[in-house]
């Protein structure tokens, strides 16, 4: 399979919205760009946000019996949601997930958007989503989610772009190989880790109690700064890194 995948979207689920997504705004200097007034019709709300020309969704249940309200209950608030990948042809890699037993617990399709999410329980630690927005393979080209203005809302003043996420496990180096068979991709090592590197963005895989989605990793301008404005917010400092939204928060 080409080499055609991009980690283009991190999504978090959260009680709720705010002060979530304000504490987003205040600690990395960022917006909102687009809120989806359609994932009502499945219970949620949501605000994406870019990171650079990549982007952070927070998804809120508008009342427990969701499927994001049910992720919470089950994971007590720690582990992300979905990590959401910008491919040329979904329908080919939701394929070739189907050929190692992988579900696909959803499809999205219109003109402007396909996806198809595949199910987190054959994934485990969180959803794969593939998507593709036609005219969207430029970095700055259109990414349907993300809304149709979302270059407007782009702030790099305090935050650059997104660097990696950590995926926990008790058995990092089966999750690892795992994710390497579903996305095609093969395996290498990054920060004495194992790892998938895709469009030059780190998925590591290390130690954790369960399957999960555990950190975000972000390049910021001021290391110190960023970490004085979540302490501002109310967050407290474990290295480099603060909790908020079910993950920890690593800025470099």
């Amino acid at each position: 399979m080409p080499d055609d995948l991009r980690l283009r979207q991190i999504c978090l689920a959260a009680p709720r919205l705010e002060p979530v997504v304000d504490h987003l705004q205040a600690i990395f200097g960022i917006e909102v760009c687009h809120r989806d007034p359609g994932l009502s019709a499945y219970g949620l709300q949501n605000a994406l946000l870019p990171i650079g020309d990549d982007f952070l969704e927070v998804v809120a249940p508008l009342h427990a019996d969701t499927a994001a309200g049910r992720f919470i209950n089950r994971t007590r608030g720690h582990g992300g949601y979905m990590a959401i990948f910008q491919v040329p042809d979904p329908k080919q890699r939701q394929a070739h997930a189907a050929t190692l037993g992988v579900r696909t617990a959803h499809e999205i399709d219109r003109p402007d958007y396909q996806s198809a999410q595949l199910h987190p329980r054959d994934c485990r630690a969180a959803f794969i989503e593939l998507g593709h927005s036609p005219g969207g393979d430029e970095r700055s080209g259109t990414w349907w989610p993300a809304g149709p203005h979302w270059q407007d809302h782009v702030r790099t003043d305090h935050t650059r772009r997104l660097l990696g996420i950590a995926l926990e496990s008790p058995a990092p180096e089966s999750l690892a190989t795992h994710w390497s068979r579903i996305l095609a991709t093969p395996l290498t090592v990054a920060e004495g880790a194992p790892a998938l590197v895709v469009d030059g963005v780190a998925l590591r895989f290390v130690p954790g109690a369960a399957d999960c989605l555990g950190a975000v990793v972000v390049e910021v301008a001021d290391v110190q700064a960023t970490l004085d404005r979540a302490v501002a917010c109310g967050h407290r400092i474990e290295g480099d890194a603060f909790h908020l939204a079910g993950v920890y928060f690593r800025v470099k």
